[in-house]
């Protein structure tokens, strides 16, 4: 995959497209962004959070995405926006060196069964392999040592970068992006026991993934074992994830890094799981519920809101008094109610 230039454009250009209030020279052109502190001055920096307005008066920036509130403690042009950080994401694909370029079509050393459906600019790079029956649609860029099995389908505009492993009988929408070393389709964690040994149930289902699902590196999201895995439209997996089978998770969800969702879990429409999160089999968590960091959710959780489990780092002295505490906790609490119940309480 040819790398080109990064993009450049004008001040002007940038807040039409961004829709932010310019103060300053429409004119200057910029060619990348950067931090207060790195920014040069031919990039744009952004001030999104406050413990970094201590950086914004030395910044060498040619400009700054900022909120109004803060236009008077700026040096240099601003481009004004009520969310900053969402104009951030948006001027982060504008300047993506990637964005833009000419396909590189169908590399010699790769493996495209003639069965295979490919669209309008679809690229294949070194080593990949597309199975048989496999459907890609227009744009799509499946990259050097990829594999995509038999009868999976790839929607429009989406991307699987290096080494991604797509099973066969996978539905994946439009403009996903499944970044290197993920697996999408591997077998679920499915065996029955004799008393004896462990007997293979074999994973009849499939997984679909929704438009504008990106998958972290190294993340799994396993089939189901008789209907599919489902993973909602515009659902954000981090890095290291491992998704069970016949998991459902809703629209706009995000899971961060190391999450674990045991199967047949369904987590529901705009819930947030903290990096390390673990998720026991067979919940239901309702919309709009957040879980903080290194929880462990073991009950269904029916109201939205923020949940979390466990406790701090501490020193290892404190933490194993606590220890030793928390064994006794059941006996001073039975102690306690006696207390309470001769007081008359």
């Amino acid at each position: 995959m040819t790398r080109s230039a990064t993009p450049k454009m004008t001040l002007g250009d940038l807040a039409e497209r961004l829709g932010a209030r310019l103060v300053g020279d429409a004119g200057r052109e910029v060619s990348g962004l950067a931090t207060l502190n790195a920014a040069e001055p031919g990039q744009v920096a952004f001030l999104a959070n406050r413990a970094y307005l201590k950086d914004l008066p030395g910044t060498r920036a040619a400009a700054v995405l900022l909120h109004p509130q803060h236009a008077e403690s700026c040096p240099v042009d601003r481009l004004e926006l009520d969310n900053p950080y969402l104009g951030y994401a948006a001027a982060s694909r504008l300047f993506d060196p990637l964005v833009g370029r000419e396909p590189a079509g169908i590399h010699p050393s790769a493996v495209v069964d003639p069965t295979a459906t490919l669209g309008a600019r679809v690229e294949i790079g070194p080593l990949a392999v597309v199975e048989a029956g496999a459907c890609l649609g227009d744009d799509v860029i499946v990259g050097p040592g990829s594999v995509v099995g038999a009868d999976t389908t790839i929607g429009a505009e989406s991307r699987l970068h290096a080494n991604v492993t797509v099973y066969h009988g996978v539905v994946i929408g439009r403009r996903a992006v499944l970044h290197s070393g993920c697996v999408v389709g591997g077998d679920g964690f499915g065996f029955a026991h004799d008393g004896s040994r462990w007997h293979k149930i074999a994973q009849l289902g499939g997984v679909v993934l929704g438009d504008d699902v990106e998958v972290g590196s190294c993340s799994s999201i396993d089939r189901g074992a008789l209907g599919d895995t489902l993973i909602g439209n515009d659902v954000k997996i981090d890095s290291q994830v491992q998704i069970a089978h016949n998991v459902q998770i809703g629209e706009h969800s995000a899971l961060a890094g190391c999450v674990g969702i045991a199967g047949s879990t369904k987590v529901g429409r705009h819930c947030m799981l903290g990096g390390g999160v673990g998720l026991a089999g067979h919940l239901t968590l309702c919309d709009g519920v957040q879980v903080t960091g290194m929880s462990l959710v073991t009950n269904s959780i029916h109201e939205p809101g923020v949940y979390s489990s466990g406790t701090g780092a501490m020193s290892n002295a404190q933490w194993r008094k606590n220890a030793v505490r928390f064994k006794h906790l059941d006996d001073m609490a039975k102690r306690l109610a006696r207390l309470e119940k001769g007081r008359g309480a």
